[in-house]
Parts: C-alpha cells; sequence; structure tokens
C-alpha cells in the first residue's frame, strides 16, 4: 500500500526549530496534511520523540524514532530507529562525543524539552547544533547495531552533506537509501542516484513546511518494522 511520509522533521529541541514545533502542532499538522508516517530527528538529540509518540498513539499517524546526527566529517545523518529505547542509547552516544560546549540562547535559539500536554519541562544545555567525534562509518555502524537505519542527509546541498564533504559515496559503507532535499525534484534525484533507493523529506523547522502528502513508499503495512526493513534494502 502507498503511505505517504515526511522522515525528516525537527521539534522546538532544535536550536534552528520553531517554538511552535510542538508535539500536538506537529502531529495535528501531519494529519492536517494527510500524511501517514512522520519522523521527529532534531539535532543530535532524542529528548522530544517520546512525547511526540505519545500524541501520535491514539491517531492514524505512525511516528518514527529519530535524530539527525552531525558526524566528525558534518555530514547530516538521519537515524531512524526501532524504538524509543534505541534512539535513547543512541542519543547517550551521541551527548557523549558532542564537544564540551553550552548552547548560546541568544545566538543559536532555544533548545525546548516538550512534554505531550506541549508544556515545556526543560532546556537541553548542551550546544546541539554542532559535529559530534564519531566518524561517519563509526556513526552509521551503531545505528545499524540497534537495528536502525542511517541515512545521508539532504546529499544534493552544498553543506553538511555527504557528497559537499567527501565528493562521494565511500565504496566501503553500506548506504542503500539517501534523502535529498525538498528543492530537487523527486524525479530528478532518482534519475541522478540511480543505484540508490531515494527519499525526499521536508527537513522542517516551521509547520507549514511541513510536507504534504506527495511522496510516498509503498510498503506491506505502516508499521516501524515494515519502514526500516525497505530503507535498509538496496535499490532492486
Amino acid at each position: 500500500m502507498r503511505y505517504y511520509y515526511d522522515l525528516h522533521i525537527h521539534t522546538a529541541l532544535s536550536p534552528c526549530g520553531n517554538e511552535d514545533m510542538t508535539p500536538n502542532n506537529i502531529v495535528n499538522m501531519a494529519l492536517l496534511k494527510e500524511l501517514d508516517i512522520i519522523a521527529i530527528t532534531d539535532h543530535n538529540s532524542a529528548e522530544n520523540v517520546a512525547a511526540v509518540v505519545n500524541v501520535a498513539k491514539n491517531t492514524p499517524l505512525l511516528v518514527i524514532p529519530g535524530m539527525e546526527i552531525e558526524t566528525a566529517e558534518e555530514v547530516h545523518i538521519v537515524a531512524l530507529f526501532p524504538s524509543i529505547k534505541a534512539v535513547q542509547v543512541m542519543q547517550e552516544w551521541v551527548y557523549e562525543t558532542l564537544p564540551p560546549l553550552q548552547n548560546r540562547v541568544d545566538i543559536f535559539g532555544a533548545q525546548r524539552i516538550l512534554n505531550a500536554e506541549d508544556e515545556m519541562i526543560g532546556e537541553n544545555p548542551r550546544l546541539l547544533l554542532t559535529a559530534t567525534s564519531l566518524p561517519l562509518k563509526e556513526t552509521l555502524n551503531r545505528i545499524q547495531a540497534l537495528h536502525g537505519v542511517g541515512i545521508p542527509a539532504h546529499v544534493d546541498r552544498n553543506s553538511y552533506s555527504i557528497l559537499s564533504n567527501l565528493g562521494a559515496f565511500p565504496p566501503d559503507l553500506y548506504i542503500p537509501t539517501i534523502e535529498i532535499s525538498k528543492h530537487l525534484p523527486l524525479s530528478e534525484g532518482q534519475q541522478q542516484f540511480r543505484q540508490k533507493k531515494v527519499i525526499q523529506s521536508s527537513d522542517a523547522h516551521y509547520l507549514g513546511d511541513i510536507a504534504e502528502a506527495i511522496n510516498y513508499l509503498d510498503l506491506p503495512s505502516r508499521t516501524i518494522e515494515a519502514l526500516l526493513e525497505y530503507l535498509s534494502q538496496r535499490k532492486e
């Protein structure tokens, strides 16, 4: 069946995420836009994932636990996981490898931790908008060890992408699926990267930027297991 998706959405935890990017607002906007599956992918953190999952529990919307990890090479990876527990384990690894810097709210913005009622229950003091010391290969290996999928983000962009920073897909890395930005037509991306599965997500930092129900995946069921299995397999 066809399931419409947006697998790259930031909450107000990301310092560049608008304060309106709360769990209820995100879930309701995704439902208004008739999406079936979304992923929460804040910068180097997953502290708002559980709240969004809880908000969506009694709706048709499937929420994938995730985060957007910045590797030591300053490559952004959308990491998707089978459970909240798995993404929390990855989060601890990421926190251990972030530089010991504090967030500057006046420069980067607040990093709001929210509950399922959209109440702010804290702020993450770490500087999340920076690179970890995890190399790309180790990042992907750790994601895969947790039965997740690591997807190079916005590969067509001229910054923070695997192609802009490394020049090519390293041949020794297993990368079956890549993401292109919303600025490149999906058909063009599929033509340009024929050897890969290509997805296109919004990278939304504002509610209005969450994707419309345009891009879809053919999956046997609307489950995390079906999605991760599809994304982890090579293109036929």
